[in-house]
């Protein structure tokens, strides 16, 4: 189907998100900043830029918003949007408190609109072989999985906005460990058991720099996540274990090495495995995928998935750990 998309907040998520549109469907891009706004939308003819996102998303000329703001501006412009009759790409974490996503959905169903949240992760290369993988009964039925998701900041990251938690909601955790939580939840299902601690070890800023997470379904299987932000090495490792082998994603491209999926299936005498390595050297196309994917709930209004449902679900993990570190609200008293 054809889409008619505006895009706000034109900052390196909404460029990447403006780059993976079918030809001619932005229409409107909106920024605070207007030259960044401007600066986009000349990249793409028949676009125009705009500093009022109550305006864009009230505009005749589109049916699509896309919002890529920082994260406290994320839940206020989706549901102006929704409230608009628009369809809406959110960038996770979509909220900052679980209770949001659950009201936008309500919000959405009494619109008529489909609302998908950006988990792009979803889509790369390794995550969908092994999903394929898996589907195919080879590994077994899966028993836990543990994964890590880090990098090293920069020289004043602790003084951006990602350090500030009115602005970010919290620390490295709502940053890039909700991404961890929802592959989780897309491996092993739901999970009824939250344990696990946030802390700040090495950064100056109220919120969390580490986070360390064990979560269990009802059947006990077992996901077990480490978010970093004083890594240094960037770095992505995922391993998924069955009752007959085990996966090992690692890499994301770019700064986290090439992206890999490493299959090792158990013998029946045991002992060393079978090895197969897929590596994804070209990069992903994670980001088109998304989109088309997009497209095709709001072509057959469909639920999208990841919603925000899974939003809602990935943001109670964040609270119950950041409750049971002593933050509030992503914060550190005191």
């Amino acid at each position: 189907m054809s889409m008619r998309v505006a895009i706000i907040g034109c900052g390196l998520i909404g460029q990447k998100r403006a780059a993976h549109l079918p030809s001619g469907a932005l229409r409107l891009c909106c920024d605070v900043n207007p030259e960044r706004a401007a600066g986009l939308a000349a990249r793409f003819p028949g676009a125009m830029a705009s500093t009022s996102a109550a305006e864009t998303v009230a505009s005749d000329l589109v049916d699509v918003v896309m919002v890529a703001t920082l994260n406290d501006a994320l839940p206020e412009i989706a549901e102006l949007a929704i409230k608009a009759g628009k369809h809406v790409l959110v960038e996770k974490p979509a909220a900052l408190q679980s209770a949001v996503p659950a009201r936008l959905e309500t919000l959405a169903r009494e619109q008529g609109v489909q609302v998908r949240v950006g988990y792009n992760h979803r889509y790369h290369p390794a995550c969908l072989k092994a999903q394929e993988i898996i589907a195919s009964g080879v590994i077994g039925p899966l028993m836990f999985l543990r994964a890590r998701y880090g990098h090293g900041g920069r020289v004043g990251y602790d003084r951006e906005w990602r350090a500030d938690p009115v602005r970010s909601g919290g620390g490295e955790l709502i940053d890039q460990g909700v991404h961890l939580i929802d592959l989780a939840g897309l491996f092993l299902g739901d999970f009824n058991s939250v344990s696990g601690h946030a802390d700040t070890f090495y950064w100056d800023m109220p919120v969390d720099d580490n986070a360390f997470l064990s979560l269990r379904t009802a059947a006990g299987q077992t996901a077990w996540l480490h978010a970093s932000c004083s890594e240094w090495k960037n770095l992505f490792s995922m391993e998924i274990y069955g009752r007959t082998g085990k996966l090992h994603w690692e890499g994301l491209g770019g700064s986290y090495g090439v992206e890999r999926l490493t299959h090792y299936q158990m013998l029946p005498a045991m002992g060393p495995p079978d090895t197969t390595i897929h590596e994804y050297p070209r990069g992903d196309a994670s980001w088109k995928i998304e989109m088309e994917e997009f497209a095709e709930d709001i072509r057959l209004g469909r639920t999208p998935v990841p919603g925000l449902k899974e939003a809602r679900i990935a943001l109670e993990v964040v609270e119950a750990i950041y409750q049971q570190s002593g933050f509030t609200a992503g914060r550190r008293p005191g």
